[in-house]
């Protein structure tokens, strides 16, 4: 791993709350950021990030995420990602982090990471494909 991706090391991501990124089901007055959306962006925070630290051919999936959702943020509004490295264990990376709006914390949590290799991701893939083809009803429709 580089020496670069260690304990400590901190990045923030500001993204804008558009209507894709709310709740709808309680009504339009009521659209405020969803939970599935904050883990997305979160996500794709911590995945952009690590990627800048990998080799060619790597990459990062996630493996965990606890999340404590507190607080509503408005249509409109930024939110930043705040994210941080809290552990480098080999090919694992757990972060913690924190949403912020303008004017509170609005989220928290932990998610992990395992870097891989692209090219052994693949092969894991098409022999699971083929696993699952022999399952009937494995790929409806």
């Amino acid at each position: 791993m580089p020496s670069e991706l260690a304990p400590g090391v901190t990045h923030t991501r500001r993204v804008v709350v558009g209507r894709d990124r709310t709740i709808g089901f309680m009504g339009e007055e009521f659209r405020v950021y969803a939970t599935p959306s904050i883990v997305n962006d979160m996500e794709y925070a911590c995945r952009d990030f690590l990627v800048k630290f990998l080799s060619e051919g790597q990459d990062s999936v996630g493996a965990r995420v606890e999340i404590d959702h507190l607080a509503p943020t408005l249509v409109g509004m930024w939110a930043d990602i705040r994210l941080e490295i809290a552990a480098v264990e080999k090919r694992r990376v757990t972060f913690s982090f924190e949403v912020h709006d303008a004017v509170e914390v609005v989220g928290r949590g932990t998610h992990v990471r395992f870097i891989v290799d692209k090219p052994k991701t693949a092969e894991r893939l098409a022999a699971k494909k083929t696993k699952a083809g022999s399952v009937p009803g494995a790929f409806p429709g």
